[in-house]
């Protein structure tokens, strides 16, 4: 092998091993991006839910929710939100990129897969730029069935229903996949 040849398998090399951490860095910076909404949510649905129930834990998903995921988006740099196939809230419609991913999810549980560990991270050409778009799965855990559950009290649905007229997020069992947590970054126009 020439001299030329090892310069050039280097070069290669190095330019894989940057592109590699480049992406572990980008991976890593949307997971705690995801982790930072979830907790945020987390922890105010929880105050709700000791303070009034699932009445004050509708408002607070109806309310502050959103500004949540503004402020985190403007805090890490990244575009944050939730989405679903069965959406509560017509605000977080998923795009079709996103209905292939949390499709995606939905066949890997099947399979088996433990939904706690589902996320995808790609970049992609996104209306006329390049995007990284990072999806982590949202599993149902038990505290979410107050809301989301199949046996809701009336003045929950009543107050769901007051809320959110098209509602599809009720129904749901502990462990199942309710939806995933999206983000999106330009990385070029």
């Amino acid at each position: 092998m020439s001299r030329k040849h090892h310069v050039w398998m280097g070069v290669i090399g190095a330019l894989i091993w940057g592109g590699a951490q480049a992406q572990d860095a980008t991976l890593l910076a949307a997971r705690a991006s995801a982790q930072k909404l979830g907790q945020a949510l987390q922890a105010e649905l929880s105050a709700a839910m000791q303070s009034g129930g699932p009445m004050a834990a509708i408002e607070v998903c109806n309310v502050r929710a959103l500004p949540l995921a503004q402020q985190i988006s403007q805090q890490q740099g990244w575009q944050v939100g939730r989405t679903s196939m069965r959406l509560r809230n017509p605000q977080n419609r998923a795009d079709d990129w996103e209905l292939a991913q949390l499709a995606k999810f939905a066949e890997r549980i099947q399979a088996g897969e433990s939904a706690d560990t589902l996320e995808v991270l790609q970049q992609q050409a996104h209306h006329g730029q390049t995007v990284v778009r990072y999806m982590k799965a949202i599993v149902v855990q038990p505290a979410c069935l107050a809301c989301h559950g199949s046996a809701l009290p009336d003045e929950v649905s009543a107050r769901l229903d007051q809320l959110y007229p098209q509602d599809r997020a009720r129904g749901y069992q502990a462990g199942d996949l309710r939806g995933a947590f999206t983000l999106q970054r330009v990385v070029a126009p």
